[in-house]
């Protein structure tokens, strides 16, 4: 399967008025053609940052400071000038955000947003791009198309407006789709129908998807690979099904043991919760930045980063102490 993403090495500092900030460290990632890459971890993990990275939509005024690879069907995006990302940007690479509201601008109607942005993109007048905004809309299984093409965002469901960004998203059939949290502010019902979208694009288009979240339910539904990130580290990852059946991370495990678990009768288990906070970026630790949650934190977990480990079939993960049971 070929790689349509990949991140080698990746670093990220951003600046701060105390000087510079490390956010990502060491970052490895590979998305395959048709296939859908979960990024999970709480708040603050880095996992909007990795996604900034690849799209060099990042804070800071341009003073970020970027370094390792990151190759879309083997070009290196790092380096290049901000003219080519900009065509990158829509037509090979594509974002959902968490809020649609706050990306559809609230002055232009649906049309008028969709059809600027195939026309940025390809060669067509603007009759013929707004007959393919609404086979867009009808492809995201929106019935009233015509009448959406002239509402405005604020006119729209949250449900809608997602569909809507998800329509923008696909409408130059980009090598990848990157989704930040595309479902969490809607209800469950909603919540499947826009992933039975991501999963339909991937399927038809063979579109490499990276899905950003910090559900693991949602993960578990939807991706083949799955890569856990904690205070700007990966530090497990590997085929959805081992790392959810099989999670060899303290902090994996922990965040599978704080799901749900239901029965015909309903709840059945106490939530366990993780004590602590993840660590502020700015904070210098040694070691691995989890070992103050950790309840197998050892001395040596604090001397240095922990090791890769390969644990078969590419099941990856970065600790000195992994659980095997």
């Amino acid at each position: 399967m070929e790689n349509v993403l990949e991140i080698e090495h990746l670093s990220l500092s951003l600046p701060s008025k105390k000087g510079k900030v490390p956010i990502l460290h060491d970052v490895n990632l590979t998305v395959g053609a048709g296939k859908i890459l979960g990024l999970v971890g709480e708040s603050g993990s880095g996992k909007s940052m990795t996604a900034f990275a690849v799209t060099r939509l990042l804070p800071g005024g341009g003073k970020a400071e970027l370094g390792g690879s990151i190759r879309l069907m083997g070009r290196q995006l790092l380096g290049i000038s901000e003219k080519s990302m900009e065509e990158v940007r829509g037509r090979d690479v594509s974002m959902i955000f968490q809020e649609p509201m706050t990306c559809l601008n609230p002055v232009f109607t649906i049309g008028t947003q969709m059809t600027d942005v195939i026309r940025t993109h390809e060669k067509m007048g603007k009759e013929e791009a707004e007959k393919k905004a609404l086979v867009l809309l009808e492809e995201v299984h929106i019935r009233n198309a015509e009448d959406v093409l002239h509402s405005y965002p604020y006119e729209l469901s949250g449900g809608m407006r997602q569909r809507v960004m998800i329509a923008i998203a696909l409408s130059c059939k980009p090598k990848l789709l990157i989704a930040d949290e595309p479902t969490t502010a809607l209800d469950v019902t909603v919540q499947a129908q826009i992933l039975y979208l991501i999963k339909e694009a991937c399927r038809d288009l063979g579109t490499a998807v990276l899905f950003i979240s910090h559900d693991l339910g949602v993960i578990s539904e939807l991706c083949d690979h799955i890569a856990v990130m904690y205070s700007g580290h990966i530090v497990e990852s590997g085929e959805a099904k081992d790392v959810l059946s099989r999670p060899l991370h303290p902090y994996t495990k922990a965040l599978i043991g704080a799901l749900p678990k239901f029965t015909g009768e309903g709840v059945h288990e106490r939530l366990a919760a993780i004590p602590g906070m993840v660590p502020d970026p700015s904070e210098k630790m040694g070691g691995c930045r989890f070992a103050p949650r950790c309840s197998r934190a050892a001395a040596d977990c604090r001397e240095g980063l922990p090791p890769c480990l390969e644990k078969g079939n590419h099941h990856c993960v970065y600790c000195c102490h992994p659980e095997e049971g």
